[in-house]
């Protein structure tokens, strides 16, 4: 191959009739592409038959459940008797269980409005989804934010004397402190496990527990006049 690199194509004047694809190959170029394999992605119809396939099977199951219980259904709404308590669906028991500790404009109002800003201004950051553990890096910094925090929040929910709260926080914070003393190195495949996890696993988990352990004392432990009651006890 000569070392002229001054390469002239001749091309016709009408591209659409006539197209040629053209490729230059010098000293240092290679004609074969090297390429790798990608993960497949399955796309229609493989990924909607499935999907058919599911809501098909939940629909079943849902129907033999609906045929073999009865649904706790209570009696007609009587405008002159009022139940004692009055719950919301379960859903809400979590909300109405902090009604019961904080102002309604805090539970109310504040609360719900703060869970709804979060949620929309989520996709806006950069979210790392593959995010290195939170105590991996800058750890002694971080461990101050972390004692600075879980200390505020503590002393905030003894204030309002919010007990069933403040259990699932200091449950997380206590693991928590054990990923940050398995960063420095542990054989505990556990500790590993949690040292690896961000910061969004660790506000994620914190607010499912407590949506959760709100909602079960809210469906189990509440009875007249939202008192506390044991579930086995009449």
């Amino acid at each position: 191959m000569s070392d002229n690199k001054d390469f002239i194509a001749g091309m016709d004047s009408n591209a659409r009739k006539s197209p040629r694809l053209v490729v230059f190959l010098t000293r240092r170029t290679s004609p074969q592409v090297k390429v790798a394999d990608e993960e497949q992605v399955q796309t229609y119809p493989e990924v909607l038959f499935r999907a058919a396939v599911a809501i098909e099977v939940m629909a079943i199951a849902l129907v033999v459940t609906a045929l073999l219980f009865n649904a706790p259904l209570e009696g007609l709404a009587d405008p002159s008797h009022t139940p004692n308590p009055a719950k919301a669906p379960w859903y809400f028991l979590g909300l109405q269980e902090m009604l019961h500790y904080f102002p309604p404009v805090v539970a109310g109002v504040l609360v719900p409005t703060l869970v709804v800003i979060a949620l929309v201004v989520i996709p806006y950051f950069n979210i790392n989804v593959e995010a290195e553990g939170l105590f991996l890096k800058d750890r002694k910094r971080r461990l101050q934010i972390f004692y600075l925090a879980a200390v505020a929040l503590s002393l905030f929910l003894l204030l309002f004397q919010v007990y069933v709260a403040l259990v699932p926080t200091l449950i997380v914070a206590g693991f928590m402190l054990w990923a940050a003393r398995s960063a420095e190195g542990t054989q505990s495949a556990f500790g590993r496990y949690l040292a690896s996890k961000p910061l969004s696993y660790w506000i994620m988990t914190w607010f499912l527990f407590e949506l959760m352990v709100l909602t079960v004392v809210g469906t189990f432990f509440r009875g007249p006049g939202w008192s506390w009651v044991w579930p086995w006890r009449s």
